[in-house]
């Protein structure tokens, strides 16, 4: 009998299975692709990307989550050009 979460058995086989197609490229410290995803990503896809990073975010600062509509929402809205304060 294996314990749940074993790395043995018929679901490590499955896992390793489901892993042998993940993209996987291999780079030097110094010598790895930037940081910019705008050429191998749309803009909907890095939108997506941003909700898990700032759930993370918050999660990991162990601050509550800020619950407010978005009409109240902490910003000001500034014209194109128009300089900061």
């Amino acid at each position: 009998m294996t314990a749940v979460g074993s790395r043995s058995g018929k679901g490590a086989e499955e896992r390793a299975q489901g892993r042998a197609s993940w993209p996987v490229r291999v780079f030097r410290l110094d010598e790895g692709p930037g940081d910019d995803l705008s050429g191998s990503t749309t803009p909907e896809e890095r939108l997506a990307m941003m909700e898990g990073l700032a759930l993370e975010a918050w999660t990991l600062s162990r601050r509550p989550f800020p619950e407010y509509r978005r009409a109240d929402a902490p910003v000001r809205v500034r014209a194109l050009g128009e300089a900061a304060d």
